[in-house]
């Protein structure tokens, strides 16, 4: 097993030189998963365990002059993820209408039947997309909807879906629908309760966030979801910030219709997503693309985009290794572990206000901090230019702070440096 104390003295190569090569080499990768694989102690206690999670951080080769604490936009990949991506592309480009078309692109039915098993799903329900937008949207505008029908989702969800809402609004008469959720929701039943109060006799159909992106609160997809099958009424989950996020697969949910992004936290080439759509639900919705007649009850519909690389969807098996050599349970602690370590030191301050559920169940990495009084956004434009920290601003109507979102390559250092700059903020201000 390789440590911190064992990594630096190996071989007797120098420091500067040894981590060079540790954090680009991508058999170092594969060496971290077998350091980790057996590695003894609950997922309570390796959150904690710097030797663990000094094995994962050298997969990465994430640019340490910066702190990047927005893995909620999109996530860099793994050394191995990286190098199989350019691997397949490489090889693409020796003969792009053979090798890509004829010997890469059938390779994506093994990607399928992984992503299918980690999801707990069938593989004749699981479409490869660029991301969760193009999933999300194959649903939204995949319904026959007819002028007056009403579409129900909460003033919090993604903006691009909302406007795709909007679009149908205009185009097709169509009345969306948005309500307000308490920030932060700690009551299953009351958010429940809330879509429940807003279902009309003209609701068609119900969007919902897995994992709100403003605040990272987890919402209670499988009651809502039940909720709408009572009705009638079809939900789309938005799984953009959950998947591979902690642990759960759709037999927690047991929705219908789930899209997501694989270039954030299942640490997968930028520009993959995946779209589940129930067996029995594929042949009533439209591709957003035209596909062929034949392909009516083929996930595969989906999927017609036209020219598309095969290398970025098959270097998916990679980050799927990587995630699962860690461990759903593994990650998810530890990504807890890391969110606590600055959310409950900055809270002992009045002025910090969390609009993010410190209890389990309600939330994971994602948290929303906000100082009273303090622009985020001058907050934001302060961490980056003094401190070179990266923070997302968020400013709704209902409420505004920084976004923080660390991954499991995030070091106790960086996080203690953002905590550090922003107890700095809240005892000095910020400058003028």
């Amino acid at each position: 097993m390789i440590n911190r104390r064992h990594f630096l003295g190996t071989m007797g190569l120098a420091v500067p030189t040894l981590f060079v090569s540790a954090s680009l080499h991508p058999l170092r990768a594969r060496d971290v998963l077998d350091d980790i694989k057996d590695y003894p102690g609950t997922p309570e206690d390796i959150a904690s365990d710097e030797d663990f999670w000094f094995n994962v951080q050298q997969a990465f080769t994430v640019d340490r002059s910066l702190v990047n604490l927005n893995n909620g936009g999109v996530s860099p990949a793994p050394a191995i993820v990286q190098e199989a991506m350019k691997r397949h592309l490489d090889f693409s480009n020796e003969a792009p209408v053979y090798n890509m078309w004829r010997i890469l692109e059938p390779e994506r039915e093994g990607v399928r039947k992984r992503l299918a098993r980690f999801f707990a799903c069938d593989p004749e329900e699981v479409a490869l997309t660029r991301n969760a937008s193009e999933g999300l949207e194959i649903c939204q505008l995949g319904f026959d909807l007819e002028r007056g029908d009403e579409v129900l989702t909460t003033n919090q969800d993604y903006p691009r879906m909302i406007n795709t809402w909007k679009q149908l609004e205009k185009r097709a008469g169509v009345a969306l629908k948005m309500f307000s959720i308490p920030t932060p929701a700690e009551d299953v039943g009351e958010i429940v309760s809330l879509f429940e109060q807003n279902i009309t006799s003209r609701t068609r159909l119900i969007l919902v966030s897995h994992m709100i992106f403003l605040t990272g609160q987890i919402m209670p997809v499988r009651e809502i979801v039940k909720l709408g099958r009572s009705k009638g009424i079809p939900v789309i989950v938005d799984g953009a910030h959950a998947f591979a996020h902690f642990d759960f697969t759709n037999h927690d949910l047991d929705c219908d219709y789930y899209g997501t992004s694989l270039h954030k936290w299942l640490f997968a080439p930028h520009g993959t997503g995946l779209l589940y759509v129930r067996k029995e639900k594929i042949p009533s919705l439209w591709p957003m693309m035209a596909a062929p007649e034949e392909k009516k009850d083929d996930i595969r519909k989906f999927e017609e985009i036209g020219t598309h690389p095969a290398a970025n969807y098959l270097a998916i098996s990679e980050a799927l290794t990587f995630t699962q050599g860690i461990g759903m349970k593994r990650k998810e602690a530890r990504l807890r572990f890391l969110r606590n370590r600055w959310a409950n030191h900055l809270l002992q301050y009045d002025r910090v206000k969390l609009h993010t559920s410190l209890k389990p169940g309600f939330s994971c990495a994602i948290a929303n901090v906000e100082i009273d009084g303090l622009d985020p956004g001058k907050i934001t434009s302060y961490l980056w230019s003094k401190h070179r920290i990266i923070v997302t601003t968020i400013k709704h109507k209902e409420f505004q702070g920084v976004r923080v979102s660390p991954s499991v390559y995030t070091t106790l250092e960086e996080i203690d440096r953002f905590t550090e700059a922003m107890e700095h903020i809240i005892k000095k201000g910020l400058p003028e």
